[in-house]
């Protein structure tokens, strides 16, 4: 009906009973004229479904545009804000940037301000077609796995009711699996020559042996601490927060001659400091994780080696002394999938693993002789320094 008010406003009302109460109520259907006869008897149809059906069309409609209004505001953004919050728990802090920067550079532009819940698998694939077409397929699929995680969050956190995405990585072709550069293992000789006549600094030279010697990854590396190293035990433990998959503990290394000799050489330069290797401009700071990277590509071994290329160098040299291969892969961090396993791994490999770096860092010792090794104390050194 149409209820005059005393103002002269005018309104559409429908009056009803509640379902399972005796209490009848007014709803409104909007301010005649704005609202036409025809669209009131329209609403007031609908209010008689939901009667049928024993629904409140009053509450129904305040749920309706609640859900409207959290929709709108559940941004892609802003659930990818709440998820790498989470993610974050698991990975190191330079990957989960790694992962934000991906996302806001080749995602976030075209569709993070849209509502999740309307975002579709043809609008996600059309916003990466341009990747795929410059041939960048390794970067489309890390996407791809990246957007799922966090639809897949929203999913598990109510915010959708299902993950319309899942299945968008089939449009696209899949990546040619590539290696990092490495060197085969008689190529260790000429990479220590070319170490010992680099024009690099000496807190650069030091990184790259440590990361060679101690088989770790480049940022693992670069933001090693001397609170970590325990010269009683003769182990270097890396925290978990600084390591790739950040959620699976820490990762212990054990430190041989060599590598001590390597601390020795470098603690005048940064023994009072927190970090092993300190940043150039800002000694208070860590070395860059891609500064041995860029340094070896100076040295003359672009596309021929990067620095997490040395890992490789060692897991194929070691494998081809025979030593075991579960050991190697746990002095690599590679993280065994079983939780009992990798807890077992951890205890009963450490001095199995110790012997394994031992002859490591003594072959890379051998394959200096004749050029100069910080990790060889007993060699005179000559060092260029910028």
């Amino acid at each position: 009906m149409l209820r005059v008010r005393s103002s002269g406003t005018k309104d559409w009302i429908f009056r009803y009973k509640l379902p399972f109460e005796t209490k009848r109520v007014d709803m409104s259907f909007g301010i005649y004229p704005e609202v036409k006869l025809v669209a009131a008897r329209k609403s007031r149809e609908v209010a008689r479904e939901l009667l049928a059906r024993d629904i409140d069309p009053r509450s129904h409609k305040e749920q309706t545009k609640r859900a409207e209004r959290e929709a709108n505001s559940n941004t892609f953004q802003k659930i990818m804000d709440d998820w790498i919050v989470v993610k974050s728990s698991r990975v190191s802090a330079d990957h989960a940037q790694k992962i934000l920067d991906s996302l806001d550079n080749h995602f976030i532009p075209a569709l993070g301000k849209r509502p999740i819940s309307e975002i579709t698998a043809s609008e996600a694939i059309e916003v990466l077609k341009p990747l795929q077409a410059k041939g960048h397929a390794e970067q489309v699929k890390r996407l791809c796995q990246r957007i799922n995680e966090i639809m897949d969050f929203a999913a598990n956190t109510g915010v959708i009711q299902i993950n319309p995405l899942s299945k968008m990585n089939a449009a696209f072709k899949s990546p040619t699996k590539k290696h990092y550069p490495t060197l085969k293992p008689s190529g260790l000789p000429r990479l220590m020559q070319a170490i010992n006549i680099a024009s690099i600094k000496i807190v650069t030279r030091c990184l790259i042996e440590w990361q060679l010697h101690t088989m770790v990854r480049p940022s693992e590396a670069a933001t090693a601490k001397w609170v970590d190293i325990d010269f009683v035990k003769e182990i270097w433990t890396i925290p978990a927060d600084n390591m790739k998959k950040k959620g699976k503990g820490d990762h212990v290394v054990p430190l041989t001659p060599q590598t001590f000799s390597l601390l020795e050489f470098i603690k005048p330069i940064s023994g009072h400091r927190e970090y092993i290797f300190p940043a150039d401009r800002n000694p208070r700071s860590h070395a860059n994780s891609s500064t041995a990277n860029m340094a070896l590509k100076r040295m003359g071994f672009d596309k021929e080696l990067v620095a997490h290329g040395m890992r490789s160098l060692a897991s194929t040299t070691l494998n081809e002394q025979g030593f075991d291969p579960d050991v190697i892969e746990s002095a690599l961090a590679h993280v065994d999938k079983n939780e009992v396993r990798r807890a077992y791994n951890r205890a009963e490999y450490i001095e199995r693993r110790r012997k394994l770096m031992c002859w490591w860092s003594a072959h890379i010792e051998q394959a200096a002789t004749g050029n100069m090794s910080l990790a060889n104390a007993k060699q005179s050194l000559r060092l260029v320094n910028e």
